[in-house]
């Protein structure tokens, strides 16, 4: 794989998928449909799925893909491919409340080791640079022409006062009998993969997640994470958590700042 042109090519349909999101969100309205597993899908979803399957497919023919809208795509058997998850955060989109992202990653050995994640309503752009390193891209974004970037790094935590983050959509009192295990000193929400980008850029220094996810949610956060010096394990038995499992399903995860004293689930 050519990382300078995957890092590029990556950045750029991010953008570009990222435009036609915001084109539909800020329409006056917009269709939303359920899935067989009763999540939500909009045209959103659909376009911006259309436009990045398109782009890598033609950049990069000879690596699978893996993406949330294509069913057919999970019955692969990989451990190196690439996955998408065009609009992640569908409910925060359709609740008009910004905490959506677009999420593209590059899967090695079934770890994820490059990524973007771009949430245009927060006019906010994570990637990893062709080295694996974290970074932050500050606005206007050009699709051509990479604008001022800053590293970001996790924090050192402090163990008896956390900051923790939580989803937004799918907390529950499992993910609070787990937090609460933590000397807490601030505790906030947020939706998609962005809880993966303020435990890199150290605005939080854990998100525990007790719930379904697949791995088209995680794998671009997970990459930004461990680009800024994080780990992500799984809540079971705090090994790392691995991709290219069967039908992409996680398990429960821990997301957060190497420092953080983790309890046992």
């Amino acid at each position: 794989m050519d990382l300078v042109k995957l890092t590029t090519v990556m950045r750029r349909l991010a953008l570009e998928a990222g435009d036609k999101i915001m084109e539909i969100y800020n329409s006056p309205d917009f269709e939303v449909k359920t899935k067989s597993d009763e999540s939500p899908v909009t045209e959103a979803d659909e376009a911006a799925d259309a436009l990045i399957s398109a782009g890598l497919r033609a950049e990069f023919p000879d690596v699978a893909l893996v993406t949330e809208e294509q069913a057919d795509s999970h019955d692969q058997n990989v451990s190196t491919f690439l996955i998408v998850d065009p609009l992640d955060g569908t409910k925060e989109f359709v609740k008009r409340r910004g905490d959506f992202t677009v999420n593209i990653a590059y899967v090695m050995d079934g770890s994820p080791v490059r990524g973007v994640v771009y949430a245009p309503a927060k006019e906010r752009l994570f990637y990893t640079d062709a080295g694996g390193n974290a970074v932050e891209e500050m606005g206007p974004f050009d699709k051509e022409t990479v604008g001022e970037t800053k590293p970001i790094r996790v924090s050192t935590p402090d163990n008896n006062a956390l900051l923790v983050v939580a989803s937004k959509s799918h907390r529950d009192q499992a993910t609070d009998d787990y937090i609460n295990k933590y000397n807490v000193a601030d505790s906030k929400s947020a939706g998609s993969s962005l809880k993966f980008c303020l435990v890199a850029t150290g605005e939080a220094d854990i998100y525990p997640r007790v719930g379904r996810t697949m791995e088209w949610d995680t794998a671009a956060g997970h990459a930004v994470l461990v680009g800024a010096g994080g780990d992500v394990v799984r809540f079971d038995n705090h090994q790392p958590l691995r991709y290219g499992k069967e039908t992409f399903a996680n398990p429960f995860f821990i997301a957060y700042a190497p420092g953080v004293d983790l309890k046992e689930a």
